[in-house]
This record gives structure tokens, sequence and C-alpha cells, in this order.
């Protein structure tokens, strides 16, 4: 079975710049031994970054969080120190979530990352909807949210979508 860990947004920038939270910087020890569990594994690994441009503040998005974050080429932007593994693939995408999921080939798919309730569901809803036959997991102890409640909530919410929280 080809299993497949999505690595959301663990980019600096969420983690302790321009929007990080100590939750954030904590689950740091759990994301790197969830992803050396999948590399020992030889399953598939895929880290998304958010990426924006100089722009980022005249978009839709940027008038509603005016904090100018993960402009395309900052450090802000790079996924943090330690995570990434060679051979791992990397999506920029310019939105929560990622629309072209259903160019993969997913047998089950487990997300991990920031931020729990923007990025992490956006993207888990998206796979379970065009993927409606496999099962999608979240580990809630590697990720973290804007605030510890909006963390519950998103969680809350991906369980009613039959999204497997663990």
């Amino acid at each position: 079975m080809k299993n497949t860990l999505i690595v959301v947004d663990m980019q600096n920038d969420f983690i302790d710049m321009a929007l990080g939270t100590k939750e954030a910087v904590a689950i740091i020890p759990k994301v790197k031994a969830k992803i050396q569990e999948y590399v020992k594994n030889g399953d598939e690994i895929i880290f998304t970054r958010d990426t924006h441009f100089e722009d980022y503040l005249n978009t839709t998005e940027g008038k509603n969080l005016p904090v100018e974050h993960c402009i395309k080429g900052t450090k802000g932007w790079e996924i943090a120190d330690g995570l990434y593994v060679e051979g791992a693939k990397i999506i920029d995408k310019q939105n929560f979530g990622w629309p072209h999921w259903n160019e993969e080939k997913f047998e089950s798919v487990e997300l991990i990352g920031l931020c729990t309730d923007i990025c992490v569901v956006s993207n888990a809803l998206i796979i379970k909807a065009q993927f409606p036959e496999i099962q999608v997991t979240v580990d809630s102890s590697c990720c973290a949210g804007v605030t510890p409640e909006s963390h519950q909530s998103a969680l809350k919410t991906m369980q009613m979508c039959q999204v497997e929280v663990v």
C-alpha cells in the first residue's frame, strides 16, 4: 500500500517568524519523528509551502490578513530547518488548499502541519472530497492552529467529515 504523508506549511513564518506561535514551535520534534517514520517505511512524503508574492497585501487574503508572510524566496517562506528530506515532493500553493490533489495517486493520506484551522483542514477536506474511499488521517499532535481553540474546532470539523483524527 502506498502511504502518503503530507506536511502542510511547516514554514518559518508559521513557526517562529511573522505568524509563529509557541504551539507551532512545540510540535517540531513530533513532526520530525513522524517524517522519519515515513522515511523508514519508504513511504511518500509531500511538503506544501504557502506561497505569496510581493503584492500579497493587495490580494483578497492580504486584505483579510494584513501580515506579509511566506513571500516566495524569503527565509519565512522556507521549510523549517531539519524537516525536509531528500526525495520528498514540494508543492507551492497560493491558497489555503491545493485544488490539484486529484492529480496524485493516493491509497492513504496522513496530514500534519500548520495551521490546523486554515491550511490543514482545507487540504484534508479537499482530499476527502476528491478521494472519498481512501483513509484520510490527521495527527493532531503534529498540528497547531492559530489558537488552541481554533485548532480544536478544526479537528472537530474534520471528524464530522469522516477524516480520522488521531
